[in-house]
């Protein structure tokens, strides 16, 4: 579902993702950890066609995203960390706006709508407009939008930043289902314990270079020792900690970024 081949991207010079090789199948959820600086959000930028890798190549389910990019897009569905949403539209005017860009009938997406925005508790805000909803709510409403088309597969960044604990635990059941009916989940957080619940591999990344990849048991092994994700985590990168405010690419180690 999602090939990542020999990727890298330099920074005037500045490694931030090198050779990087990876494959999601499909009904995987994978879980892409790294500490501050260490490539995650240049790689997803990557696989979603925001970026240029100097080399390598993504391809969702089959389709390069730089040579076919509106086919590689039409099964994608992306949830930034930080959503960026027309504050002038209603809730319920971006949702017909995004359905519109992926020709989702209006029908088809009102009936998405009501189902997400029921989920989310969204329905009562549906005609106000963005620019009064609070963080939470957009990432609801970005959540409603990325399911909306019925992608193949999810690309999820810092998804729990700004949700309660109800809207945390509707999203998680949300990308498990996701899974079971054969999508794919590429998820990056800094949250450990939500990679240890719900991954079923995990690839650690530091100084744009995979250090592991596979289940959190086989970290287990590899590292020779028991733990939580977080314990073993922590001793596997602790090289790789990178000086943020050195970094070239500083947006990509913001508070609520994942690289």
């Amino acid at each position: 579902m999602l090939q990542l081949e020999h990727l890298r991207k330099d920074y005037d010079g500045f490694v931030a993702v090198n050779d990087l090789t990876l494959d999601v199948p499909r009904g995987e959820f994978f879980c892409f950890l790294g500490p501050n600086g260490a490539g995650k959000t240049t790689t997803i930028k990557i696989i979603t066609g925001l970026l240029k890798p100097a080399s390598g190549r993504a391809l969702v389910c089959g389709k390069d995203i730089q040579k076919d990019p509106m086919e590689a897009k039409r099964v994608i569905g992306y949830i930034p960390d930080t959503p960026y949403l027309y504050e002038k539209l209603s809730g319920r005017d971006f949702m017909y706006f995004v359905g519109n860009l992926y020709g989702v009938s209006r029908a088809d997406v009102k009936q998405e709508m009501d189902k997400y925005f029921s989920l989310f508790k969204l329905t009562g805000a549906a005609d106000n407009l963005i620019e009064n909803y609070s963080f939470g709510m957009r990432q609801k409403l970005c959540f409603s939008a990325a399911f909306m088309h019925q992608p193949r597969v999810l690309v999820v960044d810092e998804p729990m930043v700004g949700l309660d604990p109800l809207s945390a635990k509707i999203l998680k059941d949300l990308l498990r289902e996701f899974c079971r009916n054969g999508g794919s989940v590429f998820l990056s957080t800094h949250l450990l314990a939500i990679a240890e619940e719900l991954c079923d591999r995990l690839g650690i990344i530091t100084r744009g270079e995979l250090r592991f990849l596979g289940t959190v048991d086989s970290l287990r092994t590899t590292m020779s020792r028991t733990g939580t994700l977080e314990d073993l985590f922590l001793e596997l990168t602790a090289d790789g900690v990178t000086d943020t405010a050195a970094s070239p690419f500083a947006a990509d180690s913001s508070t609520h970024s994942s690289a």
